[in-house]
């Protein structure tokens, strides 16, 4: 009897399975379709949430995605934040600012056709994110190429790829629709790969040309598909017998996108990279320091970014307590006397150590680790920061490489003290797919858990506050979350616990960050709704203390001057009172009609007339198509003894609106 000869597969005809072998495990479209449906089912459960979190900066509160296809030219020509923050500068909060256009595109077409639907938008993320894992498995297929080696082959990648589609880390990814940049990115980037590979295996150099392009539109996706010049060339040596200049020759086309890319991000943003802002929510590398801060010491930094990297391969391994939000102070300011960081920088050392020592063995756990560190490299903070601390969107493209590292481990594992030479019995792997079967259930499960946090931003907050209780980030979005559903007709009867539970948080978060103007602004807004004045106006200027131009705060400052004196004249009858409210009002907002009413109307009471005539011209001037304003002056008149202007004035508000009398009879 013949040898088996696997590599005769066909497109329409799965390889056969070797000997003592289920036919389901070298059957690759059994794998795909399953993959592809686990990926997207795992996710269903999303497609009934909202928005959340950054899907205002990108969808919802995004001027030129909002405009359909014809905002495409704005979200091409500027950066990706401008859309959001409609103002120059403001974008380029984070050092060197951020140029991702793809994924904004995408969201304009679907605006365009769909309109604002985040079922759509969970939709797409869900058949995008099943696209990636189908594309790992393939790629994965070509690296270990079946011709060499069936059963370690198909074992590799199906176990990389399941564990790939069931990994909880990737939830913020998958969960947030604004996650599709890295879902495209990581698509795009293996896209490219595969299409290389095939370029270079059936001798096609036209799927070169189609390499570059697609890895050109993961770079338009996300910046960090340039380390993919890295990974692509370590692929092919790895796992093919290229010569320097043959992978040289398969990189060009990835080297070429990437000059494209950079030509054009440059060309929009600018060269270089700006310095950082000195601003905790915006640097997580400073500390407060009296009204400003002051920049971690070398070693605070460092070790701050390697406790990071742990913690980074502790929610790899056991994914439990997930979290989006890792700001100041999520993570502590951390020094080498830190065990964590010290553990975390040997495990490191390990690790790098491991890989190089493998390197000239072209062992694929080597591939894997370098994989892994090389992709998690440009957003580790280590070269240039990111904007926080961490986040679990950043380890989806790096949760390849660990997720290649446990199918490694796991082939090794079954395969150890099988003969040489021969195909190692099914038995072998019996126990080892039950482990992986078994790993996959428990992320699985604890990805089903995890989606629903994502419905929208109380559950969200409100969830994750239990995990980054020390976040100042969080403990502001908690607060201010509660004080805009505190306000909603359906929570009336809650409103008061909910906006006490709100100044909470805030006072943790400016506890945390005592420069945290924005949850100044927050707690002056819950105090004004609790009609505690004194306290809304005592939150604002501190707001103003360390932001004298804080324009929000200087705004709603003078709202708050306006609402005080509106209480305490017209609920408690103390006119002194409430004049020296409005009276600060006015010069906050020497142009708000309701201020200038106001003032008018205390005056009146006063017995002042004079002073009220003067408001209310005012008010007139401010308003001239307000009837109250002119009827209001009316009365004035009337109350000074001057009839006929008083009566001139009425008639003017009654030719601006007919039927005034009778409106202002029913409102009263």
């Amino acid at each position: 009897m013949g040898k088996r000869t696997p590599e005769r597969q066909t497109k329409s005809q799965p390889a056969t399975a070797p000997k003592g072998y289920p036919a389901w495990f070298t059957n690759s479209k059994l794998h795909l379709w399953g993959l592809f449906a686990l990926s997207f089912l795992l996710y269903a459960n999303t497609l009934g949430h909202g928005y959340a979190l950054d899907d205002a900066i990108v969808i919802y509160d995004n001027m030129f995605v909002k405009e359909g296809i014809s905002g495409i030219p704005g979200i091409l020509s500027k950066d990706t934040f401008f859309g959001f923050f409609k103002e120059e500068g403001k974008a380029a909060l984070v050092a060197g600012g951020r140029y991702r256009p793809l994924s904004l595109i995408l969201f304009a077409i679907e605006v365009q056709f769909f309109g604002e639907s985040p079922f759509v938008g969970h939709l797409f993320n869900g058949l995008y994110y099943g696209a990636t894992t189908v594309l790992l498995y393939l790629v994965l297929l070509q690296l270990f190429r079946p011709q060499r080696g069936q059963v370690k082959a198909y074992f590799v990648a199906l176990a990389a790829s399941l564990l790939f589609a069931v990994h909880p880390i990737h939830t913020e990814v998958v969960a947030n629709v604004k996650g599709r940049d890295e879902i495209l990115t990581l698509l795009g980037s293996l896209g490219a790969l595969y299409l290389s590979l095939r370029a270079f295996h059936d001798k096609k150099p036209l799927y070169n040309i189609f390499a570059g392009l697609v890895f050109f539109l993961a770079l338009m996706a996300k910046e960090n598909a340039i380390m993919f010049l890295f990974v692509a060339p370590l692929a092919y040596y790895f796992f093919t017998s290229a010569k320097t200049g043959e992978i040289i020759k398969q990189a060009l086309p990835f080297a070429i996108a990437a000059g494209a890319f950079l030509a054009i991000r440059f060309s929009v943003l600018g060269f270089g990279l700006s310095d950082p802002p000195m601003e905790m929510m915006n640097n997580p590398f400073v500390k407060v320091q009296g009204n400003g801060y002051i920049a971690f010491t070398a070693q605070e930094r460092f070790a701050t970014v390697i406790y990071s990297l742990g913690k980074y391969l502790q929610l790899l391994f056991v994914p439990v307590t997930l979290t989006h939000d890792y700001y100041p102070r999520a993570i502590g300011v951390m020094t080498f006397g830190d065990w964590e960081a010290m553990l975390s920088l040997l495990l490191y050392l390990a690790l790098g150590a491991y890989a190089l020592w493998r390197l000239p063995k072209r062992d694929p756990m080597s591939f894997a680790i370098l994989f892994y560190l090389i992709t998690l490299a440009i957003v580790s903070n280590l070269f240039f920061p990111v904007g926080t601390h961490m986040a679990e969107r950043l380890l989806f493209m790096p949760s390849v490489g660990f997720s290649l590292a446990l199918a490694l481990l796991g082939y090794r594992w079954a395969v150890k003290g099988a003969p040489a030479g021969k195909i190692p019995a099914f038995r072998r792997f019996k126990p080892v797919l039950g482990v992986v079967a078994g790993i996959a259930l428990l992320f699985g499960v604890r990805t089903l858990l995890r989606n629903p946090v994502w419905a929208d931003n109380y559950t969200l907050f409100t969830t994750d506050i239990q995990y980054s209780p020390n976040s100042a980030k969080l403990r502001n979005a908690v607060g201010g979350e509660l004080v805009t559903q505190s306000v909603k007709p359906e929570n009336a009867t809650r409103k008061e616990a909910m906006l006490r539970e709100a100044i909470g948080h805030l006072e943790e978060a400016v506890r945390i960050h005592p420069n945290y103007k924005n949850a100044y602004l927050l707690m002056g807004n819950a105090y004004n709704y609790l009609q505690a004045y004194d306290q809304s106006i005592a939150a604002y200027q501190n707001a103003l203390s360390i932001d004298p131009n804080y324009r929000d705060a200087n705004r709603n400052l003078g709202i708050t001057y306006k609402d005080a004196g509106k209480y305490y004249g017209e609920q408690l009858g103390q006119v002194d009172k409430a004049i020296t409210y409005l009276n600060k009002a006015y010069e906050l907002m020497p142009d708000e009609y309701e201020v200038i009413r106001l003032l008018g109307v205390a005056h009146g009471i006063r017995g002042n007339t004079p002073k009220a005539i003067e408001y209310f011209t005012k008010a007139t001037e401010v308003a001239p198509q307000n009837p109250s304003a002119w009827f209001d002056l009316g009365t004035a008149y009337y109350n000074a003894g001057d009839q006929q202007r008083g009566q001139q004035y009425r008639n003017k508000a009654l030719e601006l609106d007919p039927g005034f009398l009778e409106k202002m009879q029913s409102n009263n």
